[in-house]
């Protein structure tokens, strides 16, 4: 039997993807190793939102062809999409799907007895994508105890710094009968919370029901315990959403909301579609609303123009905010999109600066969100492994707490004491005896 090896690069939207692909190569007689394991065949689906992740992905190819140096590679992604003539030119590459046909990539490979190197890159892709609401071919087995459930692609909000709505096209649904079904098969084999993806998950439209609706059937699943939003655009976030994570028993009391710059002329140039003091009152609103709320969000330093005043603006912002971390960013012009044209480019080495001060902060938020729990009882999703001497979990306002135990405590949801706290999880110990996971029995 031939085997397979996948590897994703990027959002959790890419790794959603990544899983219906491994399911597809399964059922066509592959064996799917770990990624870095001696393999035939890699696949890997790429991210194309920074150079970073460009360099990766080459650094991945040449990594797997060292230790499978006739593997059959397969790229396919968001930078097969956008980067598709730089592909060419990398050493090793055998296929490249873009965006339109990726969940066709099985259906181009050779057959498994037939892989082998070719001496120029077959290339699948077109300009365009389908701009219809769409059903997914195979539904993939999560590598997490939090599976991710695809309801969205696509974006329209041109971002002048990114090349999503390129990589991805306009946006688009997933149908709510798909959703469902999924939603149903991941509840029956144990997945205790799924996680809402896609590239503006807001925007979310079946008919008259949005993403409210949408929630609202997934809460009808039975066995499903949390649902999970994961990044959300601000401009998405309604009333009623609100109102349904403060009232729901279901639904996760966390928002990802990126906020990119606290400067409203930077916003302004990133062609964001919202001012800082909307995003601010949004923020205020949800917490009102919304008891305990676990919050996070996306800042991107160096952008063009970005001056000493409007860093300190969005630094401010990140201070005053009730943030439980950020995740930051350092701008990369990337090829074809409005911010390139920009004058006024940031030094790299003022953008990396301004970039390790609101990590250090973030790493400061994190630890007084986990230090406010001290002394606190809160349900514990457990993932699979141990770190460090600690078996990890989250909250459903994505706390991440661990816990000293010789118990295998995978996909339990446990009530946990916290007793202490760390800029990397909140220390906890376990209040009651275990609970086994449905259909497994305590040995």
């Amino acid at each position: 039997m031939k085997r397979a090896s996948l590897h994703t690069l990027g959002c959790r939207l890419n790794q959603a993807e990544t899983a219906v692909l491994a399911a597809r190569l399964q059922r066509d007689g592959y064996h799917v190793v770990e990624f870095g394991e001696p393999t035939d065949l890699f696949v890997l689906n790429t991210c194309s939102v920074t150079d970073e992740a460009e360099r990766t992905c080459r650094y991945v190819i040449r990594k797997t062809l060292k230790h499978s140096p006739g593997a059959f590679v397969a790229v396919t992604g968001c930078y097969a999409q956008t980067g598709v003539q730089e592909l060419r030119t990398i050493p090793g590459i055998d296929l490249i799907v873009g965006n339109q046909f990726k969940w066709d990539l099985p259906a181009f490979l050779p057959a498994p007895h037939d892989l082998k190197k070719q001496p120029d890159p077959e290339v699948l892709h077109t300009r365009t994508l389908d701009r219809e609401d769409f059903s997914l071919p195979e539904y993939g087995e999560p590598d997490s105890t939090r599976a991710l459930l695809k309801i969205q692609d696509g974006c329209n909000v041109m971002c002048s710094f990114c090349l999503i709505p390129f990589a991805r096209g306009h946006e688009r649904s997933r149908l709510l009968d798909d959703v469902i079904q999924e939603a149903r098969i991941l509840a029956a084999g144990g997945y205790r919370e799924v996680v809402l993806t896609g590239v503006n998950v807001g925007q979310y439209r079946q008919g008259e029901l949005d993403l409210v609706g949408l929630i609202a059937e997934l809460e009808e699943v039975e066995g499903l315990d949390r649902i999970r939003i994961s990044s959300i655009e601000p401009t998405t976030i309604t009333d009623d959403l609100l109102a349904r994570m403060a009232l729901s028993s279901k639904l996760c009391p966390y928002l990802h909301i990126p906020l990119q710059s606290g400067d409203d002329n930077i916003l302004s140039a990133m062609n964001r579609p919202y001012s800082v003091d909307e995003y601010v009152r949004l923020v205020q609103r949800a917490g009102a609303k919304i008891p305990q709320l676990g919050l996070g969000t996306d800042l991107m330093v160096g952008f063009p123009g970005e001056t000493d005043d409007a860093f300190e603006h969005t630094l401010r912002i990140a201070q005053e905010l009730p943030f439980s971390y950020f995740h930051v960013f350092t701008y990369s012009p990337r090829p074809g999109t409005a911010a390139t044209k920009l004058a006024d480019q940031v030094p790299i080495a003022v953008a990396r600066q301004r970039a390790k001060i609101l990590s250090e902060l973030s790493r400061l938020k994190r630890l007084a969100f986990a230090e406010q729990y001290i002394g606190s009882t809160v349900p514990v999703l457990f993932e699979s492994g141990v770190q460090d001497g600690f078996r990890l979990g989250v909250t459903g306002n994505f706390l991440k707490v661990g816990v000293s135990s010789n118990i295998d405590l995978t996909n339990d949801l446990k009530e946990v004491r916290i007793i202490g706290a760390s800029d990397r999880w909140a220390v906890g110990q376990l209040t009651e005896n275990r609970q086994p996971m449905r259909g497994v029995p305590v040995l």
